[in-house]
């Protein structure tokens, strides 16, 4: 069985490549269902993100033949050459795809370490793997033990103390910008988790001026309240924008929803103010064009990264200790992973001692005819305690040495002792 994720994220890719792999919520279902049928019988479930495209899939395929099939596949997708995917792309097989998820996860591997929304984004992937039954039993475990780790390293350490996510580091750079926030009118277009957080980060640095636009004027107007804000019609804008000292984007739009004639507008009606422009969104919201105009500052969630690492230092310390929580998950996964291969062994020595006692039992109770039925039965369920009893040591043992020693050594003995025929 091999165990592999196949992806990319910030630190292998452009902001450019990203966007070209960037998949909505809802073509999740469609793409899930078309890496399992490649595979019958695979587990598989799709991590995307703004920072990350990855492929978690278990199948008995060798690793580096699940590697190429999940890049020609994705190639093919998104009808990018795959020379163009081939530098981006990166491969974790068996124990280093389970520590990267695990880190992944914990928050480790993130662009802000420690934030806390990429934890509610596996839990959502890993939801709709099973919603679309692409979640197998190996996928299944994997999961439910990156999450355990998770909470073991968000509650054991303080890796992902203070404000450590993408918006909170937007507001950063909008505070860096300006020296202070206090009076600044803030448009945050897009109404969903992210822009949320990034009111909530904003109003506890003291703005008071929020407008909120969203395709859905109802959840535009949910979120506005929140905040004392006021909704604004998503198609009205530009009619708004220059009221904007900062414009805040974070939609799941599939294309550019703000242009450079939209800011040359505003800035006129602002007397040519400054405006500052964090687009977060991938896809990007903003046309790159907008950040060739005077007075308009845009950035977008690769130019973060100088103010990620800024907030990392602090919990530098810290990261050592979360790595060894996940280290520790990683090695008792792989035990549980290892004992998979013993289950085939084990059930043919659970058959093999089952005939045996139906046999003797069949023996014993025909030199038995007085017996009554509901003793009969008792003398069966009491051989069947026993031959469980009998199995149960050399189980664990087994699937302990598994986890240690070379596999087939281990089971080729099991075979040997007990006189099992060969099994898969």
């Amino acid at each position: 069985m091999s165990l592999v994720v196949v992806g990319l994220n910030h630190r292998t890719s452009p902001l450019a490549l990203r966007e070209r792999l960037a998949i909505s919520a809802d073509r999740v279902p469609e793409v899930l269902s078309n890496l399992a049928r490649r595979h019958e019988g695979a587990g598989v479930v799709l991590l995307s993100t703004c920072n990350r495209v990855e492929v978690y899939m278990s199948h008995p395929l060798p690793a580096d033949e699940l590697d190429a099939d999940i890049r020609a596949f994705l190639s093919g997708w998104f009808g990018i050459e795959a020379a163009d995917l081939a530098d981006a792309l990166y491969i974790h097989a068996d124990r280093d795809a389970v520590s990267h998820l695990f880190r992944v996860a914990s928050s480790l591997d993130s662009l802000v370490v420690g934030e806390v929304q990429i934890l509610g984004q596996v839990h959502s992937a890993y939801l709709m793997a099973q919603a679309e039954q692409t979640a197998d039993k190996v996928i299944h475990a994997l999961f439910q033990r990156a999450f355990t780790v998770a909470k073991r390293v968000r509650t054991q350490t303080t890796v992902g103390a203070g404000k450590v996510s993408v918006s909170s580091v937007a507001v950063d750079l909008a505070e860096s910008i300006f020296s202070a926030l206090a009076g600044k009118t803030v448009v945050v277009v897009g109404s969903g988790d992210v822009a949320d957080l990034t009111l909530k980060s904003l109003v506890e640095r003291g703005v008071r001026g929020v407008l909120v636009a969203n395709r859905h004027p109802e959840r535009a107007q949910r979120l506005a309240e929140v905040y004392e804000g006021e909704a604004v019609p998503f198609d009205d804008l530009r009619n708004h924008l220059h009221r904007a000292d900062i414009v805040i984007s974070t939609t799941a739009a599939p294309r550019t929803v703000l242009h450079a004639p939209d800011f040359e507008e505003a800035l006129k009606r602002r007397g040519q103010e400054p405006m500052l422009v964090i687009d977060i969104a991938v896809p990007r919201d903003v046309d790159s064009d907008v950040g060739d105009l005077d007075n308009v500052y845009l950035y977008n969630i690769d130019d973060l990264e100088q103010v990620v690492v800024q907030n990392s230092e602090a919990r530098r310390r810290e990261i050592d200790t979360a790595t060894d929580l996940v280290e520790t998950g990683v090695d008792r996964f792989m035990e549980w992973l290892a004992g998979l291969a013993a289950e085939p062994t084990i059930v043919s020595m659970s058959d093999e001692l089952e005939l045996i006692r139906a046999h003797e039992l069949r023996k014993t109770l025909d030199a038995l005819p007085n017996l009554t039925e509901d003793q009969r039965r008792e003398i069966d369920y009491l051989t069947t305690r026993i031959v469980r009893r009998i199995l149960q040591r050399p189980a664990t043992s087994i699937k302990h040495e598994i986890g240690h020693h070379d596999p087939h050594t281990v089971l080729h003995l099991v075979k040997r002792l007990f006189g099992l025929e060969d099994v898969p």
